[in-house]
């Protein structure tokens, strides 16, 4: 059976390359019917933290990559953590075993200069110990060389005089990540390291610690990193890396991971849900060329997918997203119905591409005291007839009624031809009056969402205001 895994260190948030990592981990388990593993890498004690874990945790769940086995929670399986195996003393077992077959053996390391060995030996340095010398176990690297097969590069070999003796118990007992990996590999069954090309110097290392067990070896793929605009490895300096990032300003999970997914995945389609695309996942598929990250295609994507599924899925992403990451503005939903909110969703949605822009697309629909644009009061002002088009407009729609976008049009376009004014500035004027501003949804639309009541208190609301803003317009 196929098992494969993502081992994650808590030492900072989940990096699209590594949800990238874990996504082709996730197909291949899936396509082949195999085991998809987690494992929380958390024996660096200084950098690790429970807060790092938790935001990977979560953020693996939000994007969808759901893991096969672990210790039971509560009912739910948690994933495998190296601080807890390290307590069954797991690694130390194994590390004893290599000094047994004189393979690895203790470092006694000089009181005044810790990186100094002064002492190697097969026996438990009990005097050494006790004198306050730190002491670690160190794997004895042989001479020869060391190959393996990378299912994405072909045959590789690395000259084992280039790596020194390797320390795979430090002084405080715990695992070096080195060791812990192939330990855990080996008893977790793993067929398949799939990983990035970071690792792919560790991997010799790794390969020298399986031989001197006589463990058979996984295949190794290594995968080309994520890059950034100036072909170097993704990083803050090129915007936002984060899973928690792109969630915080509003990108949705399907198309984070569709967009992932197209980083190195040839699929003949650009846009689809990577659920869908189980069984065309193949390791064949993926490419051994760098890729670049570039944040204009994946905004582009993401409306896509906030255009092209269900408008209550939506509603239901938009109202948990404002409750987690922007609890200042969830307000605007209290005082509308759904049906309401979810018709403005509607109409907003065909001009953004984010939850961030449909947030501020929405708002002057949904709060009555909205704010106009500098633009809009510019443009306002600009225009020597803005009271008279909105005077004109609130009077035409007191009088009449509308059942359709085509009465509204027809209604705006006599506005403009009864006062001789071009249709594209009293359109401007109204819509800025009835929104704030001068980017909206389409007018008609809009009117026709926010119906005959709310359109004549915003007209008349504008005309009170703009009438101020006249005033202080110096002649």
């Amino acid at each position: 059976m196929v098992r494969v895994r993502f081992a994650p260190s808590p030492t900072g948030y989940l990096h699209v390359g590594g949800a990238r990592t874990a996504l082709f981990n996730w197909l291949f388990a899936r396509k082949m019917n195999g085991k998809f593993i987690l494992r929380i890498e958390d024996t660096d004690l200084e950098r690790s933290s429970e807060e790092f874990e938790f935001l990977i945790l979560d953020s693996l769940r939000w994007c969808g990559l759901d893991w096969d086995e672990g210790p039971d929670i509560g009912g739910d399986h948690g994933p495998y953590r190296q601080s807890e195996r390290n307590k069954l003393g797991i690694y130390q077992n194994y590390a004893k075993k290599l000094i047994d077959l004189k393979k690895a053996y203790y470092a006694v390391h000089d009181l005044e200069n810790p990186k100094e060995v002064i002492l190697k030996t097969f026996e438990w340095p009990e005097n050494y110990f006790k004198k306050g010398h730190d002491v670690t176990i160190k794997f004895k690297v042989e001479e020869g060389e060391t190959s393996f097969n990378d299912l994405l590069k072909g045959k590789m070999k690395f000259s084992n005089d280039i790596f020194d003796d390797l320390v795979i118990i430090k002084s405080n007992g715990f695992p070096t990540y080195n060791f812990a990996v192939v330990v855990d590999d080996y008893l977790m069954k793993i067929t398949h390291v799939i990983r990035g090309e970071d690792h792919l110097s560790n991997t010799p290392k790794q390969i020298m610690i399986y031989q001197a067990f006589g463990w058979e070896l996984p295949e190794f793929m290594h995968i080309p990193l994520i890059l950034g605009r100036d072909r170097s490895p993704l990083s803050k300096r090129h915007g936002g890396t984060s899973i928690n990032y792109f969630r915080e300003q509003g990108y949705l999970s399907k198309a984070l991971m569709n967009y992932l997914a197209i980083l190195g995945w040839s699929v003949e389609e650009e846009i689809f849900d990577y659920k869908d695309k189980i069984e065309n996942f193949s390791l064949n598929s993926i490419s051994n060329k760098s890729v670049i990250f570039d944040y204009q295609k994946l905004e582009w994507l993401n409306g896509k997918h906030l255009r092209k599924m269900e408008i209550e899925d939506l509603f239901g992403i938009f109202h948990n997203w404002l409750l987690n990451f922007r609890k200042d503005d969830a307000f605007i939903l209290e005082n509308h119905n759904k049906d309401y909110i979810m018709k403005v969703m509607e109409i907003c949605r065909e001009k953004v591409n984010t939850l961030v822009q449909l947030l501020e697309m929405v708002k002057p629909f949904l709060i009555d005291e909205y704010e106009y644009s500098e633009e809009y009061i510019k443009s306002f002002i600009s225009e020597t007839r803005s009271l008279e088009i909105l005077k004109k407009a609130l009077d035409d729609f007191k009088d009449k009624e509308f059942k359709n976008i085509e009465d509204i049009r027809t209604l705006l376009e006599n506005v403009a031809k009864e006062l001789e004014i071009k249709k594209r500035v009293v359109f401007q004027i109204i819509r800025g009056a009835l929104l704030g501003k001068l980017i909206t949804p389409g007018l008609f639309e809009s009117i026709k969402v926010l119906g005959k009541n709310r359109t004549i208190q915003r007209l008349k609301r504008t005309i009170e205001i703009g009438g101020s803003w006249l005033k202080n317009v110096s002649p």
